[in-house]
């Protein structure tokens, strides 16, 4: 005689399978499976920008791990000066660490690289060359990194 008190042999599966069913459904909603943010990006190319040139604005998170951009191929002058800025509507932009570029003048495949904190979530620009004489810079490629 079966108690009423004591499953039988196929409850305990059942309520095992339940089990690991409610726990696969609750860690899927935490997200403890789910795969870690990726970083997004842009890419493009400057064609004989002069001093001052301001990049296309971008949104960064506040999640993100910091800004990098990368210059490959550069020509026009030795040295490519990258600002990065916030943009804050109706307030002056903070600046942030100025980036020489350099080696990006080596081949059209040497690529020169600046890293940025992150500094909260906003939208972002680079200034080319801030305040230099008339020199026009080209970039075979831009890659920028959020």
């Amino acid at each position: 005689m079966r108690s009423f008190l004591t499953p039988s042999v196929g409850m305990r599966e059942s309520v095992r399978r339940g089990a690991v069913v409610a726990l696969g459904t609750a860690a899927a909603s935490l997200g403890i499976f789910a795969a870690p943010a990726q970083a997004a990006s842009w890419e493009s190319y400057l064609d004989s920008v002069g001093p001052n040139f301001e990049s296309r604005r971008w949104y960064q998170g506040s999640a993100a791990a910091g800004t990098k951009i990368q210059f490959t191929g550069c020509t026009g002058g030795n040295v490519a000066n990258v600002t990065l800025y916030k943009d804050i509507p109706y307030l002056p932009d903070p600046r942030y660490t100025m980036a020489a570029f350099t080696n990006c003048y080596n081949s059209s495949t040497a690529v020169s690289t600046g890293n940025w904190n992150d500094h909260g979530a906003a939208d972002y620009y680079f200034v080319i060359n801030e305040g230099a004489a008339e020199v026009y810079l080209s970039v075979r490629k831009v890659k920028v990194t959020y």
